[in-house]
């Protein structure tokens, strides 16, 4: 069975933009990809807003944990996405690492103002990074459908 290429989103806290953007990458991605995320300083939790934010549109992540990226470092990574400035100039280098990404988006955990004016920051930030990740999905599928080159 050929393992599916893993793909590690990093963010620092992994609360909040790395796990909707995992999240989001899982489901765009239609199982073509093993998609997983960490931090370089993980917060120790999943931030509710944002298990709040992806159940909106039918997602569920209320299972995920926050994660040390060093728990991926023994792992044949084959694509690293940094989601915020601090884990770009963190990330290592992974063991058979090919490609790697960096698209920043605003920390929606420094929201504030009530619950409502908090959840329309998540909101916003979750369809940025689905937008992001959803055409990266694509990219991805559109790849593995062209013929290989002589």
């Amino acid at each position: 069975m050929t393992r599916l290429p893993i793909v590690l989103i990093l963010c620092t806290g992994n609360s909040c933009r790395s796990h909707m953007a995992e999240g989001l990458l899982r489901a765009a991605s239609s199982g073509i990809l093993d998609v997983r995320s960490a931090g370089s300083k993980p917060a120790g939790y999943v931030h509710p807003l944002a298990i709040k934010a992806l159940a909106e549109i039918g997602i569920d992540i209320s299972g995920h944990r926050s994660k040390h990226m060093d728990e991926f470092l023994s792992m044949q990574v084959e694509t690293v996405i940094t989601v915020c400035g601090n884990a770009d100039q963190a990330c290592p280098m992974f063991p058979g690492q090919l490609n790697r990404h960096h698209w920043g988006f605003d920390d929606p955990a420094h929201a504030t103002g009530t619950e409502d004016e908090q959840m329309a920051v998540f909101r916003r930030v979750r369809d940025e990074i689905r937008r992001v990740f959803e055409a990266y999905a694509a990219g991805r599928r559109d790849a593995l459908a062209q013929p290989a080159m002589p």
